[in-house]
């Protein structure tokens, strides 16, 4: 499991172009692990109420 693969798969899981057991298989992780990283990857909220990626 790459951060590239699972940043990939998180994005094709985020776009409903996948499902999140495909994205997991895209990712080389189980759905729960990719369901960890995607909220790890999550975009923080700054003072401003801006999001931030």
């Amino acid at each position: 499991m790459t951060t590239h693969a699972v940043a990939t798969a998180v994005t094709l899981y985020r776009s409903r172009t996948i499902s999140l057991e495909q994205a997991a298989t895209v990712g080389g992780c189980s759905p729960e692990q990719l369901r960890a990283s995607a909220r790890s990857l999550a975009p923080v909220a700054t003072d401003r109420g801006h999001a931030r990626e």
